[in-house]
């Protein structure tokens, strides 16, 4: 038996496995597509998670990563016009990530050239298609899966 008393199970390393390399076939294809639109993939994962306006500090929990590493990713949105800066409604000092219309014509974009692919990728019954959303999402939903931690703050 391991320290934590219990022995390694090969089913749960081979599930964790197995959803490593789809995540990672699924990342490299939309790094691809991506491309394809001349953005970087940091660029492509904030249009994709802009889906109501956003403060930085959240786009940096959901990139896992330092605030200050946001400021220069929506920086090249913003020179490209995708993105715009807005005051927040409740506290103007809070800058909003908000997408322009060139935007969410370049996300339109990603979503179709992703979708192409995702769509061969998950090639299989439409009951087995529910089947895997059900079940990941039950996994998603435990209360035992908590989201990873946010990137570790140097200011404490």
């Amino acid at each position: 038996m391991s320290e934590c008393g219990d022995e390694a199970d090969p089913v749960v390393a081979d599930l964790s496995t197995l959803v490593f390399e789809v995540t990672g076939r699924l990342r490299a294809q939309f790094n691809a597509a991506a491309a394809e639109l001349d953005l970087p993939p940091a660029q492509a994962l904030v249009l994709t998670k802009l889906t109501h306006p956003a403060p930085m500090r959240q786009l940096a929990e959901w990139l896992s990563c330092e605030p200050s590493n946001v400021t220069g990713i929506v920086d090249g949105l913003e020179r490209r016009g995708l993105v715009i800066r807005a005051p927040a409604p409740g506290d103007r000092r809070v800058k909003h990530v908000v997408l322009t219309d060139a935007g969410q014509e370049k996300l339109a974009e990603l979503h179709a050239r992703t979708h192409v692919f995702t769509k061969t990728f998950f090639a299989m019954p439409a009951t087995d298609q529910h089947t895997l959303r059900d079940l990941l999402a039950r996994i998603l939903d435990s209360p035992q899966v908590h989201p990873a931690p946010a990137y570790p703050s140097r200011h404490r």
